[in-house]
């Protein structure tokens, strides 16, 4: 496994292939990493659908509404939910969308990311300054490349299980 270097700010995402290790940033976007913390903590993101997975472009995921088994699943709703919690403003950087980024989704509204977030399959910069990056992934690329496509996949594939290494 990749060296861990701060395990407060590093998840372990669990995905049908494989681990994926995210070094969380937040020096760049404490308040996108502090919600994902505490909605990992919550088991939230558990079990959770990439509910819309564009070749070439990303994958994205964290709909906790509307995207989990357990919480009443509806395909058809993924990508219109959040958490509870309320919405959290940009935090805009000079950070790159690069490959293997960790980006926050939101509607039309820059402040209006919640718990949903995407992982950038390629160099995606024009999504730069517009979308929060608050992650990279350091270890288990193949495995988010291994992802199913669709919009939504008709057999979509979940996050199993995400956690704060820390914890785990």
């Amino acid at each position: 496994m990749a060296e861990i270097k701060d395990p407060e700010n590093t998840i372990i995402m669990e995905l049908k292939d494989g681990t994926v290790v995210i070094e969380l940033l937040p020096d760049v976007a404490p308040k996108h990493v502090e919600r994902m913390k505490e909605l990992a903590r919550a088991g939230s993101y558990d079990n959770v659908a990439f509910h819309r997975v564009i070749d070439g472009f990303m994958a994205q995921t964290g709909d906790v509404q509307h995207g989990n088994m357990e919480e009443g699943f509806n395909l058809g709703r993924a990508g219109t939910g959040g958490s509870d919690l309320p919405d959290l403003p940009a935090e805009f950087s000079k950070l790159p969308h690069d490959r293997g980024t960790l980006g926050a989704a939101r509607s039309m509204n820059p402040n209006s990311a919640n718990s949903q977030f995407f992982i950038n399959f390629k160099d995606n910069h024009f999504l730069n300054g517009q979308y929060t990056v608050y992650g990279r992934v350091i270890e288990g690329m193949a495995h988010v490349d291994a992802i199913v496509r669709g919009e939504p996949p008709a057999s979509p594939d979940r996050m199993v299980s995400v956690k704060v290494a820390a914890d785990a």
